[in-house]
């Protein structure tokens, strides 16, 4: 990575601009009295970056931790359900597929173990309610630990931070988490500092279409953002889970389909390297 970025100007999509910010879409006309501004329909602006070096592609908003306490309080519960099918005709039938499952497991299962042997005591960093939990069914102690605070499927355990330096995991999994927080680095910091010497961490993070299907230039291509804060190239990556202290056991892709809808994964399996740079 480097400190050399593109830019392209972009729009928050409605939802996410309203639950995080209170901005509400407005429709500009001639009541308005505005000589120099067009009529037509306002949204939130933002800019497209993407890193010359390593290709990372990114929001230029980085919420704060009130911010991210708005979005992913309750998530996908009612409230959260009501104003995203508001915005987004047709969500309330889409989340409930999403809430029954996505259950690619035994794919990722079947990947980790021809890596590592079968780990006895598994932490999903940002696990939801566990019900994508890689080993839930089959380790013997799997613990949660994820900011939405919500009630975990049977067999798992919520876990706060605090707790988790209580406990030696042989396994943690972080599993299309680092897409949607402001500061990935300091997230993986916050693992590594959860893991001992023989802990493994698997990481999984959405290879975005658009990042490798050839289509044209991404920065120009991305025109709205939505959840995805964070769309990261296999470059991008591994500068970032190197510096952070880590070193790649193995790496992977996996295609799943959520809701409907084909994705490609980016996966890899790490262990702690030398000591990570300063937060």
């Amino acid at each position: 990575g480097s400190r050399v970025l593109d830019a392209s100007s972009a729009i928050l999509m409605p939802f996410l601009a309203h639950r995080v910010f209170g901005w509400q879409p407005v429709e500009i006309d001639a009541t308005w009295g505005l000589n120099t501004i067009k009529p037509g329909h306002a949204y939130s602006i933002c800019n497209s970056l993407q890193c010359r070096q390593c290709g990372h592609l990114f929001l230029d908003i980085r919420f704060s931790a009130r911010e991210m306490g708005r979005l992913y309080r309750d998530y996908r519960g009612e409230a959260y359900v009501r104003l995203r099918d508001h915005y987004e005709p047709g969500y309330r039938a889409r989340n409930a597929q999403l809430e029954s499952g996505v259950d690619y497991r035994p794919q990722v299962e079947g990947w980790l173990l021809a890596h590592m042997p079968m780990p006895a005591s598994v932490l999903d960093w940002g696990g939801d309610t566990g019900i994508n939990t890689p080993f839930a069914r089959r380790a013997e102690r799997v613990h949660v630990f994820d900011i939405s605070d919500k009630d975990v499927v049977a067999g798992i355990r919520r876990v706060s931070r605090e707790e988790i330096a209580l406990h030696d995991y042989d396994l943690v999994t972080c599993c299309r988490v680092l897409e949607h927080v402001p500061y990935p680095h300091r997230t993986l910091l916050d693992i590594r500092d959860a893991m001992h010497d023989r802990c493994s961490l698997y990481l999984e993070v959405p290879f975005e279409d658009l990042m490798h299907d050839g289509g044209g230039d991404p920065l120009t291509r991305k025109k709205h953002w939505h959840e995805h804060i964070n769309f990261f190239s296999e470059a991008s990556l591994t500068w970032l889970v190197e510096n952070c202290g880590f070193r790649i056991e193995a790496t992977g892709t996996l295609q799943v389909t959520t809701a409907g809808k084909t994705a490609m994964m980016l996966q890899l399996l790490l262990s702690a390297a030398d000591a990570p740079e300063t937060r």
